[in-house]
């Protein structure tokens, strides 16, 4: 393959990932941005929620792209090529796991218009309770073992096929179906627990609010 260079920000309609490979694999090496560009977000997740840490999801997505790039050749088109990417970051993520901890392995787990302006007109207090909903949520998923952590991310979040998921975990579809369930089920009675931990302070009234209201009535005052 040649030298990587800057791709060209004009590159549209360039067709599935397969097929861009296989212009790379022509000669267009530079082509290989897109290809990482369309599976970031996927690779991101999938090591993460090995590793429960952002800067070393982001070093074993270097890792993972750089030994695909090297082996874009042996890719022989049996899964997706997302689905064979994927597997070579979790197998990146594993292996530092490893090295953490002796004896882990594989065995052990953009919206519409409307939606977009919904999200942007949020008050702040509504922007506030969803982050802290998000974070929340985060938190629970960082909490289950790897096993079931990895496949509902993968699953639930990436959106996986269960199909997809197995091939690229190298466990069963039956396997993947019941690390989900259970997940699903330790997450729901650990965010159960949250919520009735934060339930005395529902419905706060936020200072901004509290802000606002007082300057509306103040100003409607001055104005009688």
């Amino acid at each position: 393959m040649n030298r990587l260079e800057p791709p060209s920000l004009e590159r549209r309609e360039l067709g599935s990932d397969e097929q861009v490979v296989a212009r790379i694999l022509g000669g267009e090496a530079d082509l290989f941005e897109v290809i990482m560009r369309r599976n970031n977000t996927r690779l991101y997740r999938a090591a993460r929620s090995i590793l429960r840490s952002d800067d070393e999801a982001e070093d074993v997505m270097q890792d993972a792209y750089v030994r695909a790039y090297t082996h874009l050749g042996d890719f022989r088109g049996g899964a997706a090529f997302s689905t064979w990417l994927t597997r070579i970051a979790v197998h990146e993520a594993l292996a530092r796991l490893r090295r953490r901890k002796k004896n882990v392995s594989i065995e052990d787990e953009f919206g519409t218009e409307d939606e977009i302006m919904a999200v942007e007109h949020r008050s702040p207090e509504q922007r506030t309770h969803d982050r802290e909903l998000r974070g929340a949520l985060e938190e629970a998923i960082d909490a289950l073992p790897v096993a079931f952590r990895t496949v509902f991310v993968l699953r639930s979040v990436e959106e996986m096929s269960i199909a997809d998921t197995a091939a690229t975990l190298g466990i069963p579809e039956d396997t993947v179906k019941t690390r989900l369930h259970r997940a699903r089920r330790l997450l729901q009675e650990s965010l159960v627990e949250r919520l009735e931990a934060a339930t005395r302070g529902a419905f706060a009234f936020e200072r901004p609010r509290c802000d606002r209201i007082i300057g509306g009535v103040l100003e409607r005052i001055r104005t009688q």
